[in-house]
C-alpha cells in the first residue's frame, strides 16, 4: 500500500467532507521546521465568531493497534501547535481570530470519516 498516496487521499477527502460542512480551506498543507497542519480551515459556523480550525488528518487500516484519534499523541499535539504558532507569526492577519485544533479521522475499512472539532486545547 502507498502510504503518502493513501493519505494524500484521505486529506482531500477530509476538505471535501469538512467544505460541505461550511469550512472553507485558507491553507493546505502548511509546513514549517515546527511540523505540518494538514488542513487550516475557516469554520463560521460558531454563532459569536468565526474560527481559524487547524486540522489533522489521520487515516488508520483495519488491522492499526490504535484508533486515529489515538495517535494523535502528546508528542504530535505538540508538534501541531509548533506549527500552528508558526502559521500566526507569519501571517498575522489572522492573530485576531479564535483557533481551536481539529482531529478528522478515518479508520478500518469502511473509510468513514469522524470530525472532533476542539480536539484538544493548549495546556496552560
Amino acid at each position: 500500500m502507498d502510504r503518502q498516496g493513501a493519505g494524500d487521499r484521505g486529506e482531500a477527502r477530509a476538505e471535501v467532507w469538512l467544505c460541505e460542512r461550511g469550512l472553507r480551506v485558507i491553507e493546505r498543507n502548511y509546513r514549517c521546521r515546527a511540523g505540518e497542519i494538514d488542513l487550516v480551515m475557516l469554520d463560521p459556523n460558531p454563532r459569536d465568531t468565526e474560527v481559524l480550525a487547524f486540522v489533522e488528518v489521520r487515516l488508520r487500516g483495519a488491522s492499526a493497534r490504535v484508533d486515529s484519534f489515538d495517535s494523535v499523541d502528546a508528542r504530535k499535539r505538540g508538534r501541531l501547535v509548533s506549527a500552528a504558532r508558526h502559521f500566526l507569526m507569519m501571517h498575522p492577519e489572522w492573530h485576531d481570530h479564535a483557533c481551536r485544533f481539529d482531529v478528522v479521522g478515518i479508520d478500518g475499512k469502511d473509510g468513514q470519516l469522524r470530525w472532533i472539532p476542539g480536539a484538544f486545547e493548549l495546556a496552560g
